[in-house]
């Protein structure tokens, strides 16, 4: 089979797409014949070396959407031909879900919504996990008020639905371009990039990063939650800090899932791309300013 690799750290020039034997399941392990996997931030980190690993061959992608195509022992409740979706979780790996086919746990997987395609499925796993996950952590009552930085992006724009879902009242910080976007997505109230609110927010989840600038704008005795391990800033005036740290949680998956087929959460997809013209997915993913996540698809 095909797969995405990199064999040495550096630019979009360096994934290589390879013939590599086809996985087998193992016990409690599904593989995954590969309709559509997204390509991720955290993909390009791999590829630059940011995790380590140099000298091996590492495969890439996390995100998948496609079909059961072979179980292993001790699996229940998967069948063959089953539409799925599942997160690889794990930087440095000899496979990821860049391929033709992908082994996970049966753990990591949920049945695929069936309102949208496999592109648009595949952008659900990772940044959906995430966003969820930073949504929990804020642990904010109905009402308050959350600043969701980088709103307009994949996980920021995940992240607005379903604290709105929360009953917080969110106000998005993006790019003055993009607040018919993330209003759309059920903001109430928008501050365009190097502004800052009017009143300081009960909570901020930092999409974007900007640690320092964006835990200043939480009120005392507020909640700051980021998503980049060991990129935090320190806490002060009573500031719960936290991060983040997605898993592969097929369970949580699926409820993620029943919100995107009652209509609830709306995934973006901008660009799809060939599993042969990987190295063209990076580039895309590396010039920046998607309003969607970039996509390899099994064509």
């Amino acid at each position: 089979m095909r797969a995405a690799v990199v064999d040495v750290f550096g630019g979009p020039e360096r994934v290589e797409v390879v013939r590599v034997p086809v996985p087998r399941p193992g016990p409690g392990q599904v593989r995954v014949r590969v309709r559509a996997a997204g390509v991720n931030p955290v993909d390009g980190a791999v590829r630059a070396g940011v995790f380590g690993g140099e000298g091996q061959r590492i495969g890439l992608g996390w995100d998948v959407a496609g079909e059961v195509d072979a179980i292993g022992a001790d699996v229940v409740g998967r069948a063959v031909g089953e539409r799925v979706v599942g997160l690889h979780y794990g930087a440095v790996k000899p496979l990821g879900t860049h391929a033709e086919y992908a082994v996970l746990d049966a753990s990591a997987l949920a049945a695929a919504p069936v309102s949208v395609d496999d592109p648009a499925a595949a952008v659900l796993p990772l940044s959906g996990l995430t966003a969820a996950r930073a949504v929990d952590l804020l642990a904010l009552p109905a009402g308050s008020s959350v600043l969701v930085t980088g709103a307009a992006g994949v996980v920021g724009g995940l992240a607005v639905q379903l604290a709105v879902r929360a009953g917080l009242v969110v106000t998005a910080l993006a790019g003055a371009e993009d607040e018919a976007v993330v209003r759309a997505l059920g903001a109430t109230a928008f501050v365009p990039r190097g502004a800052t609110p009017a009143e300081p927010v009960d909570g901020v989840l930092d999409a974007a990063v900007l640690g320092e600038a964006a835990l200043e704008l939480v009120r005392d005795g507020g909640v700051y939650v980021g998503l980049r391990p060991g990129a935090a800033p320190a806490a002060r005036r009573r500031i719960r800090v936290l991060v983040q740290e997605v898993a592969a949680d097929g369970a949580h998956l699926a409820r993620l899932v029943e919100l995107v087929d009652a209509g609830a959460l709306v995934l973006r997809v901008s660009d799809t791309y060939p599993l042969a013209q990987a190295h063209l997915a990076h580039a895309r993913l590396a010039k920046g300013g998607a309003r969607g996540r970039v996509v390899l698809t099994a064509a």
